[in-house]
């Protein structure tokens, strides 16, 4: 892990972390013991906690750079979590100059860029815990060693299918997959998220795996070519809390509960939120990371203080 940006700026520390192919990733340090100085958080929290107890990774959503998550990677640090965002191969400060025969997918999203960033961060003796947005919570069952994370929450993880959509979005997203998308990465080699407004480019190998997963009612579980999809999510059996906005067009709650079947081995807590009743303005399907959307962060850390084995010495 090499550090690129050694002021202690409020945005966090800039760091290089190899993939498991060597593949240099743009990752970014919450320092647990700097921001419990500088954040208002809980008196109490801080009296029990001084210093860093667990390890917390951030696993972005789809085409969504890091600095997304950088209010609720502050906030984490500040209440004792040693909190790590970072950008997929192709994406953010981790893309090369150009995504035209830019080789990735999302398998090597979870194979190769989060277990390398897991490798990186890991403590001995600390837990070590993931919160996922969206693909993120997917992620989890598709690492090499899934054993190595002691807890996820998941903000709008689903399984994209339009059949759980609204008619009005369900008719959009299939106009997007079935004609505008597959133009647009004809014409460009990968596929130009930025020009329909949808986050950023994403190499085709992702978009290719996206858009036959997204078409299937339970995502790749669906996928005659992945058999062993399966077997490989059985390997979960830490505890999940995924948590979908009833106003999430993209992956409404019952997006979620489809694609939660596959880990047929975890505990799983499902929460459904409803902004209003919660006094929280519309959350849709990037909302949960806003700031507006605090509460539902420390909701989140909450839940891991009670679901976490603490740090031995």
């Amino acid at each position: 892990m090499e550090k690129v940006g050694a002021e202690a700026v409020r945005s966090g520390e800039s760091l290089v972390v190899k993939a498991r192919d060597g593949y240099p990733l743009a990752a970014t340090r919450f320092s647990a013991a700097r921001f419990a100085e500088t954040e208002t958080v809980h008196t109490d929290f801080v009296d029990r906690n001084p210093a860093a107890h667990t390890t917390l990774v951030v696993a972005s959503a789809t085409a969504v750079p890091q600095g997304l998550y950088r209010r609720f990677a502050r906030v984490a640090a500040s209440r004792g979590f040693e909190t790590y965002t970072f950008d997929y191969r192709g994406v953010g400060a981790s893309k090369p100059e150009t995504l035209r025969g830019f080789d990735a997918s999302f398998l090597d999203w979870a194979r190769l860029d989060l277990a390398g960033v897991i490798d990186e961060v890991r403590v001995p003796g600390r837990p070590t815990v993931l919160v996922g947005h969206s693909f993120g919570g997917q992620a989890l069952g598709l690492l090499p060693e899934p054993e190595t994370i002691d807890a996820m929450f998941t903000f709008g993880t689903g399984t994209g299918w339009h059949g759980f959509m609204s008619r009005r979005e369900a008719l959009r997203v299939r106009t997007l997959w079935q004609i505008v998308a597959p133009t647009l990465a004809r014409r460009h080699g990968y596929l130009p998220w930025s020009l329909v407004g949808n986050g950023e480019d994403v190499p085709l190998g992702v978009y290719t795996q996206w858009k036959n997963w997204c078409m299937r009612e339970h995502h790749f579980f669906d996928d005659p070519a992945m058999p062993e999809i399966h077997d490989l999510f059985a390997r979960v059996v830490s505890p999940i809390a995924a948590a979908n906005s009833t106003d999430d067009q993209w992956v409404p709650p019952r997006s979620r509960d489809a694609f939660f079947r596959g880990y047929v081995n975890a505990p799983i807590t499902a929460i459904d939120i409803e902004p209003a009743a919660r006094s929280l303005p519309p959350l849709g399907h990037i909302g949960y990371f806003r700031a507006s959307a605090e509460p539902l962060w420390h909701e989140a850390l909450d839940w891991f203080d009670e679901h976490t084995p603490r740090a031995t010495a």
